[in-house]
């Protein structure tokens, strides 16, 4: 805990006497986390807490402590405090392997918790068995007379019988638990015979790519760092990497499936409920790796439907001049050696499509959420807001920034 002491200085008249009287009491000023908790053990005890947050405390010897912090706390009081840690750190999240979304996520979260719940009561076990132990040596002050190492028949049954039921019991709780493993990945497997939507997602440094598959070829269509999913629908997901090894990883939907180059692995999810979600490549692949996410949504599937038929659509036409002129702009710049509009003559698959970039919620793979401010920060210096990314800085004027900036605003 940090704390900033206001002490008086000692005068020249108390020099030679006990620093502490000469240096007398300080005020000590909690931060304000420490504070509240402060405050509620004095009102606990029914005492008044000082109103300005800081306690009166002298500079030398022991601190005082608030009631029931001392000696004489209760034990259930001191396990409180230091639990407090855990009771605040959050189980639910937009990412979080604890919040199960979907099927899959919720027999491996149940799954992890049965291991979690047996390994505990295995470590407690072992902790009171070597109390155990640890008091009955110490009743034993001296070795008996005799050869150290003298057979006890009756110690040596009891111990072969409690090691043979150890093994024993140690084998049971591992076969039962393999076979609860198995039977959990049994279930998640079977999913990928229902799958009735597939999404072909390529990893990218250090950014996501995702095709919406069609039998119908002009039914596909592109986006990036996001994908949508209609609810209850098991959605097949083939997964590719153009470049180094990355991970796709939806905590809230399932587990981990590793994306290599020059393989094609597949896996399935199914959102269970609405919300979105966030996804995150889980392999270290280089020095953006921790700002490669996607968003991920799960919607209604008459939602679902609708945005499906506005991604078909080409790119709206700009409505006004300022807008006309960053289309221009952008055609004519080099924007286009690496992006999509569909609708335009801009068609590089180098970076991301572009053709509904203003609907998506962020940018850059999750690194900023979407803006139009946070769009010219990123199109003005790329290379500061995501160092080593592949987005170089394209050289435009601040009249023609802003054209590209409204031209692309539009994109929705």
């Amino acid at each position: 805990m940090t704390a900033r002491l206001a002490a008086p200085s000692p005068s020249p008249a108390g020099r030679g006497r006990d620093p502490c009287a000469a240096l007398g009491e300080a005020k000590l000023r909690l931060p304000p986390a420490q504070a509240l908790l402060a405050r509620k053990a004095w009102e606990g005890e029914g005492k008044v807490f000082p109103r300005n947050l800081a306690l009166t405390l002298p500079l030398c010897g022991p601190l005082p402590l608030p009631p029931g912090a001392g000696e004489g706390a209760a034990p259930w009081r001191r396990a409180a405090l230091a639990l407090c840690p855990l009771a605040l750190s959050a189980c639910q999240g937009i990412q979080s392997a604890l919040d199960p979304a979907g099927h899959q996520s919720g027999r491996i979260a149940g799954l992890w918790w049965l291991f979690l719940a047996v390994l505990a009561a295995i470590y407690a076990l072992v902790l009171v068995l070597l109390l155990i132990a640890a008091f009955r040596s110490r009743r034993r002050r001296s070795l008996p007379p005799g050869p150290a190492f003298r057979p006890e028949e009756p110690t040596e049954r009891r111990l072969t019988r409690g090691l043979t039921a150890w093994a024993v019991g140690t084998a049971a709780i591992v076969l039962t638990l393999t076979g609860f493993s198995y039977a959990v990945d049994r279930d998640i497997l079977a999913l990928g015979h229902r799958a009735e939507l597939t999404i072909e997602v390529t990893a990218k440094q250090w950014w996501w790519q995702v095709k919406y598959d069609d039998p119908v070829p002009n039914r596909s269509f592109e986006t990036a760092n996001e994908i949508r999913l209609p609810v209850g629908v098991p959605v097949r997901v083939v997964l590719k990497s153009q470049d180094v090894i990355h991970s796709f990883w939806v905590p809230n939907l399932h587990g981990k499936t590793d994306l290599i180059p020059g393989r094609v692995n597949e896996t399935v999810i199914v959102a269970d409920r609405e919300g979105r979600y966030r996804g995150q490549c889980a392999e270290f692949c280089g020095f953006q790796h921790a700002n490669m996410a996607l968003d991920v949504v799960a919607m209604p599937r008459e939602q679902f439907d609708a945005w499906r038929e506005s991604q078909l659509a080409p790119a709206s036409a700009p409505s006004d001049d300022r807008s006309r002129e960053g289309q221009r702009v952008f055609l004519t710049s080099a924007c286009v050696m690496c992006h999509t509009v569909r609708g335009t003559t801009a068609a590089s698959r180098v970076g991301p499509d572009l053709t509904h970039v203003a609907a998506r919620p962020s940018l850059a793979a999750g690194t900023l959420p979407y803006s139009k401010g946070n769009l010219a920060g990123w199109i003005a210096d790329p290379q500061r807001i995501k160092p080593g990314s592949q987005m170089p800085v394209v050289d435009l004027s601040a009249d023609q920034l802003q054209s590209v900036l409204a031209y692309l605003d539009g994109l929705k």
